[in-house]
């Protein structure tokens, strides 16, 4: 069999046919790298057909589905989930509560805080776009079996920053 079979890639528990992780090729490495870009493709195309029609971009995917998690999260909260630019942020934001996506509300604490929420639009959307990526992992789960969800999940959580797999676990327990 090929070394630089990609078939091989781990089982659950973290080997590959009696070789641990630890002696993958560089070419091995640099098919999965590739594998990686091209999943992703596909994991955002369907998304992106219907953010195009509207005139959106992943920006605004992203904001919609972590108010969607995390309801009346803060605009700094979801500075740092992101991971961009005030700025940059406030441009998606300023689309969607034009567009009757997104509402922003006073905080009754802290009159300085926006607290975000989805409008029943902004639902909608968030949901048509969810499901277009859950069909899609759902079909390549289903298509790989068990083993191949646990180790998928353990490899990318293992490429997350100590930081992100914190904040992302956080997230997953419902605690924001």
């Amino acid at each position: 069999m090929d070394r630089n079979d990609l078939s091989r890639f781990p089982r659950g528990d973290g080997h590959m046919g009696g070789e641990t992780l630890l002696f993958l090729t560089d070419e091995q490495l640099r098919k999965a790298i590739e594998a990686m870009f091209f999943a992703y493709r596909g994991f955002t195309a369907d998304p992106d057909r219907i953010l195009s029609e509207k005139g959106y971009g992943r920006a605004h995917h992203r904001a919609l589905n972590f108010i969607h998690r995390s309801p009346g999260t803060t605009v700094n909260n979801l500075l740092e989930i992101l991971g961009v630019t005030k700025q940059s942020l406030n441009r998606v934001l300023r689309t969607l509560i034009a567009d009757g996506l997104v509402e922003s509300r006073v905080g009754a604490q802290d009159r300085r805080e926006r607290h975000l929420h989805l409008t029943s639009d902004g639902a909608a959307l968030e949901q048509a776009l969810s499901d277009a990526q859950r069909t899609r992992m759902r079909a390549a789960f289903r298509a790989t079996g068990p083993e191949a969800v646990a180790g998928f999940r353990q490899v990318l959580e293992a490429m997350m920053d100590p930081e992100l797999r914190r904040r992302y676990r956080r997230l997953s327990d419902g605690s924001s």
